[in-house]
Formats: C-alpha cells, sequence, structure tokens
C-alpha cells in the first residue's frame, strides 16, 4: 500500500482570468486513446498566450487547461513528435510528458498496521502518543484554532462522512485537481486510497468526543485532492493543486508526496526541467498568495543535501539508475520557501526511514517508527488517523465499528503534525504571524515554528546509531549520518514542532 512515494506514497471549469489564476479548458471535449499521454507545455513568458490551444491542435495535441497567471498549460497528444511539434513555437519553452506505463511500487515503511481486537472506549486520544509529544493538549487549553483559518491538505482527497473531519470540512474549498482540471463534485475529491484522510485527520480532527483529536480542531480543512487511487501525484494535477491553494484563501497547504514521475527532478534534462519548472511557478504562485507550504522529506534514508544517484525514477516497473547532483531536488520540499519536515518516533529519535538534509531540514514530527521506537505509550510505533470507511479492508483498524481508523507510519504522517501547528499559530496571531520578506509571505510563520521547537540533538550513543547501519540509502547505499549542532542540524533541523511554545512564546524576532 504505498501511498504517496515519498513513502517508499464533471464540473465545468470556471472560467480564468489573469487575477485568479484558475485555469481555462479547451473548448472541445477531451478525446483519449490508449496512445493518449498527458504533458506539461511551459512557456517563456508567465502567462500562456492566447492561441495556446491552436498551437497545440497544430503540433497534434488537445489543450486541456491553461494556467495564464504562471504561463503553463496542459496538453494531452498520442502524436509521439508531440514535444518537438509543439517547440516549434517559439513562445514554447520546453514540454515534458508528465507519465507513461507508470505502475506504483509496493512502500515497505509506510504500512498499516493494529489489531483485530476492538477496544470498548470510542475515544481513542489515549493512543494518540503523537499529539501528546508535541504538547497539543495543552495547547488546546488556549487554542483549538479558528474557523477563520483554512488548512488544503494537498493529497488523495478525504472521506467526507468520517465524523471526525466532516465537521470542518469547508466543501466550497474542496477539489480535486487529478487531470490538471478542478472539479469540485465531492464524489471527484472522495478519497480512493486512504492515505489523504489519514493526514486530515492528524491536521484538523474535531473533538467529537469519539475517536481522535487533530492538531487543530477546530480549523476548517479543503480537500485538494492531487493524488488518485495509485498514490500518484502527477505533475498536472500538482500544479493545479497549488494554483487553486493561492486562488481559495487557502493559508497553510500540507504536502506529504513527491511529485511524479521523478523522485529528482533535474534542470539538465529538459523534459523534466519544464516539469519542474512549471511545479516551482506553481508553487511560487501560492506562496505569493499567502499560502504557508509545509512538505514531508520521504521514506528513503536518503540525504537530500548530497545527492549522487536516483534509483527509481521514472515511476515504473523499469526505473533507470542515473547520477544526480545537488541541482536535482525533490518536489515540493526543496524548493525553496517550503517548510521541509522529517520523521520522528516516540523515543524522540528520527525514525530509521526519513530522509534529511542540512540546511533543507526546518523541524522534525512524529512520523512513527515500528522497528526501535516500539514503547509501553507507542505499542506499534506507528500514528493513528481517520481512515475511510469505504476502504476498511485496506487497514487492519483498532475499533470493531464505524468509523475507522489507522495506524501509519512515515514522514507522511510527520508532515501535517507541523500543518496543524501552523494553523494554530495563525488562529493565535493572525496574519501577523507571516511577513513577506524575500518574497515568501510565510516567512515568519516559519521562524516562529523554528524558534518554538524543542532542540534534539545528533545520537551520540553506540547503540542508537547502530539502528540506522542496516538502513542505508535506498539510491546510492550511503550510510545515515547526522551532522550539525544542538540548536540546528541535519536530521532534526531546529528541533521537535511544540504546539504549546508555538502559540505561546510570541512573535517577537
Amino acid at each position: 500500500m504505498n501511498m504517496h512515494r515519498i513513502g517508499r506514497a464533471a464540473a465545468s471549469v470556471l472560467a480564468s482570468s489573469l487575477l485568479s489564476g484558475l485555469p481555462t479548458a479547451s473548448a472541445a471535449p477531451v478525446t483519449t486513446s490508449a496512445d493518449t499521454q498527458t504533458y506539461i507545455v511551459l512557456f517563456n513568458d508567465s502567462a500562456v498566450p492566447a492561441d495556446a490551444a491552436a498551437s497545440v491542435a497544430r503540433a497534434g495535441g488537445q489543450l486541456v487547461a491553461s494556467y495564464d497567471a504562471i504561463g503553463v498549460a496542459i496538453a494531452t497528444s498520442n502524436n509521439t513528435a508531440f514535444r518537438d511539434s509543439v517547440r516549434q513555437d517559439a513562445r514554447v519553452n520546453d514540454a515534458g510528458q508528465t507519465a507513461k506505463g507508470v505502475v506504483r511500487l509496493k512502500d515497505p515503511e509506510e504500512d498499516a498496521a493494529g489489531t483485530a481486537t476492538p477496544l470498548s472506549a470510542n475515544d481513542l486520544t489515549s493512543l494518540q502518543w503523537d499529539m501528546r509529544q508535541i504538547h497539543t493538549p495543552e495547547a488546546h487549553a488556549i487554542t483549538n484554532g479558528s474557523r477563520s483559518v483554512l488548512v488544503g491538505d494537498i493529497d488523495t482527497g478525504l472521506d467526507s462522512t468520517h465524523p471526525n473531519l466532516r465537521p470542518n470540512i469547508d466543501f466550497g474549498a474542496s477539489v480535486s485537481c487529478v487531470g490538471g482540471i478542478p472539479n469540485q463534485a465531492p464524489a471527484a475529491w472522495n478519497d480512493d486510497n486512504g492515505h489523504g484522510t489519514h493526514t486530515a485527520g492528524t491536521i484538523a480532527a474535531a473533538n467529537t468526543g469519539a475517536g481522535i483529536v487533530g492538531v487543530a480542531p477546530n480549523v476548517r480543512i479543503a480537500a485538494i485532492k492531487a493524488g488518485d487511487a495509485g498514490g500518484f501525484f502527477f505533475p498536472e494535477a500538482v500544479v493545479c493543486a497549488f494554483m487553486w491553494a493561492g486562488t481559495h484563501h487557502v493559508q497553510v497547504t500540507n504536502n506529504s508526496y513527491f511529485a511524479d514521475p521523478f523522485y529528482f527532478n533535474c534542470p539538465s534534462d529538459p523534459p523534466e526541467r519544464a516539469i519542474l519548472t512549471a511545479e516551482e511557478r506553481a508553487i511560487r504562485f501560492a506562496q505569493r498568495n499567502g499560502v504557508a507550504v509545509i512538505a514531508a522529506e520521504g521514506n528513503f534514508s536518503d540525504d537530500l543535501a548530497h545527492p549522487t544517484q536516483d534509483t527509481q525514477s521514472p515511476d515504473n516497473t523499469t526505473p533507470v539508475t542515473r547520477p544526480v547532483d545537488r541541482s536535482c531536488i525533490v518536489v515540493p520540499a526543496e524548493v525553496p520557501g517550503v517548510i521541509a519536515v522529517t520523521a520522528d518516533g516516540n523515543k524522540r529519535q528520527k525514525a530509521y526511514y526519513s530522509n534529511y538534509g542540512f540546511g533543507l531540514t526546518q523541524v522534525t514530527a512524529p512520523g512513527g517508527d515500528r522497528r526501535f521506537q516500539v514503547t509501553a505509550e507507542a505499542p506499534t510505533g506507528r500514528v493513528l488517523s481517520t481512515w475511510p470507511t469505504q476502504l476498511a479492508a485496506g487497514c487492519v483498524t483498532k475499533l470493531a465499528n464505524q468509523p475507522l481508523y489507522c495506524y501509519l507510519q512515515g514522514t507522511s504522517m510527520a508532515s501535517p503534525h507541523v500543518a496543524g501547528v501552523a494553523a494554530l499559530i495563525l488562529s493565535r496571531f493572525g496574519d501577523q504571524g507571516r511577513d513577506d520578506q524575500n518574497g515568501n509571505p510565510a516567512a515568519r510563520l516559519q521562524r516562529l515554528i523554528d524558534r518554538s521547537a524543542d532542540p534534539i540533538a545528533c545520537p551520540t550513543a553506540s547503540d542508537v546509531l547502530a539502528h540506522y547501519v542496516p538502513f542505508p540509502s535506498v539510491n546510492n547505499g550511503a550510510p545515515q549520518v547526522c551532522t550539525g549542532t544542538l540548536e540546528y542540524n541535519s536530521w532534526y533541523g531546529h528541533g521537535e514542532v511544540n504546539a504549546l511554545k508555538a502559540i505561546t512564546i510570541g512573535l517577537d524576532d
């Protein structure tokens, strides 16, 4: 059950405008065949020409959506020469095929777990070691979050019938972006994977007296579905998701995935560069419009500050091993201005699978560790959260009856804790918690998250270090090494996020 590859993971379209950033859809219905492929078409300017549909048609394709505010179009074609043909238009920078023959591979780390024995109690908060670890119960004595705050969970959708989620879902801001065109029909953004329902519960599960409670249980949450049933997050969906967030008053997005089809996106390869640039433009658009972007770093034991090899791209049954360097990045975690998160467990040690990187990692948060951090408080080592009722077979639950809950582990589970803390900060301090220094509206919010984190030093005990020896980098085999000081290091960044301190230390720099 690989749910987002970072882990090892028809409503009519509104007319677009330069101000809104919404896409223009193709006038003709989109036709597809078994050979039809989807392309990101990147224009030189941050605008899409008015005659883009005609240009795409001359190349043997069909315009699906046009994101005029960032100069990106989505097109389909069954013409194998489409990329070369569309590049004949001098206004086109390049085009990249978003997927071909992609088959999701099972993630051995982000797995489901639990017990078949039902619990007699309906209140499952005693099982939420992760919330106690980052002091959310104490934070809730001050604020449960404000209804004015909207968090967008860019994931696989969510189960709108789940009683812990339904009270907080903003149906008007929820959408499916799968395919690159926003569709607000609730059936479109329903979670057919499970991953999104789990991350959404960590962020904003309502306190109903039963089940679990999220980090920010009173804020509104929008499902922004960018991942399909197989857990793929294709570029057209990722671009659509950030454009949606940037135009619908979303203040925080959680991103527990990496954008397919490439793990590392290398600008030296022209098609990859086109996809990477399109995604970066969309993320910057969201950031300029007040969206704080928080992302999981990944579950491959990789030092993202020193990449040398990518063994898993593209996401198909025959990935090609290739050399990479520091110019190659994981999207969205390594995009400038994004708050990147690693995972730790109940012993406050880095989870054995978690990626890391000096200069990249901002904070760590509970993601679970089923191998080395199983404790009396965390008997499975994993993180408990909400699960779709229609996917009961996908997870062994802790309850005999509906609603469902599931234990998972991964940096996917860590990132939504930080998104929830960001939502509490905005609830407590409002937009004073952000500024626009260096073009990042969330810069001050990020500094507050960093300053309020509980520092964790690199491990020195031999028994702890031994845990990581059998788990070298999945991509280049390098041993896991923590570098830095107590104040900042590659594994924990500024430390473990602390919800209580984040809303009480104040805003003074």
